[in-house]
């Protein structure tokens, strides 16, 4: 427990030794400093109805933690695997994902299959070959995530058996919250959580929908908004993290540079929200 408190986000935002890469200093911190907020807010607040505007207001970061969740899974933040458990437990509450859990279901599962719709785990196409709607494929996904994660997880046992261990520990602090605050914790940790794991899954749809090709090039959307890139860690230049999945977030633009002339002009646009030609 000293070791948690004694690695608050102001500690661990100066420390830039601590970081692989330090463009993940300001990240780390903002989102750590919304964990703090979150508790200060269980515990001071008496009146549910005052959380409801705070909640609002920060759904949109909440989901912008889901994508640097993402980022931590392929490429971990800090140096010490003590670290990176203890911000994964960050992240879970957050998002509803814990540790090494997209490691399996995105990185051993979709990011082999992505271009076979029908083995992908994130999937958009039905068993008939029609295209999912967004509704269909974000519940389809969001039911089917954990039932990937079991069966990728057989044939990596120490990822699941860490996907298991920290989900309990998650889940029993969780619990515990509900127990002493429960509108409180439902408001500020349970709600947010499922929200924004349904909207992980949403935003997904539109990175590879319709695009039934082998070729790497052809096979994801690309969203160059710059806007939307901080908000998201640049994972709108989603051909490159695709060709270069270890690659760290930060240097995803400078390799897009290199292989943007490869990609079809149709799947580039420039707008904060993605959508999918038609």
């Amino acid at each position: 427990m000293l070791t948690v408190l004694s690695l608050s986000p102001a500690v661990i935002f100066m420390q830039t030794k601590y970081f692989r890469y330090s463009a993940d200093r300001l990240p780390v911190f903002l989102f750590l400093a919304l964990s703090v907020l979150d508790f200060l807010l269980y515990f001071i607040v008496d009146n549910w109805l005052v959380l409801i505007p705070y909640i609002l207001l920060v759904l949109p970061v909440k989901g912008a933690v889901s994508a640097f969740t993402h980022h931590h899974q392929h490429h971990k933040t800090f140096r010490s695997p003590v670290l990176n458990h203890i911000l994964e437990f960050f992240y879970f509450l957050h998002t509803g994902a814990t540790s090494n859990m997209w490691v399996l279901q995105h990185n051993l599962g979709h990011h082999i299959n992505y271009k076979e719709p029908l083995k992908d785990e994130a999937r958009w196409m039905t068993n008939n070959g029609q295209t999912m709607s967004a509704l269909k494929y974000t519940v389809f996904n969001t039911l089917t995530i954990y039932g990937h994660v079991f069966h990728i997880g057989k044939r990596h046992p120490k990822l699941l058996k860490s996907v298991v261990y920290h989900h309990v520990i998650g889940l029993l602090l969780l619990a515990t919250l509900l127990y002493y605050q429960p509108i409180n914790a439902l408001l500020l940790f349970l709600v947010p959580m499922l929200l924004i794991f349904i909207f992980t899954v949403f935003a997904t749809y539109d990175h590879h929908a319709e695009l039934d090709t082998g070729t790497p090039l052809h096979a994801s959307r690309n969203n160059l908004n710059k806007l939307h890139n901080i908000m998201h860690g640049n994972l709108g230049y989603h051909t490159a993290h695709h060709l270069r999945p270890g690659l760290h977030w930060s240097k995803l633009p400078e390799f897009h540079e290199t292989i943007k002339d490869q990609i079809p002009d149709e799947l580039i646009h420039d707008s904060y929200f993605d959508w999918r030609q038609s």
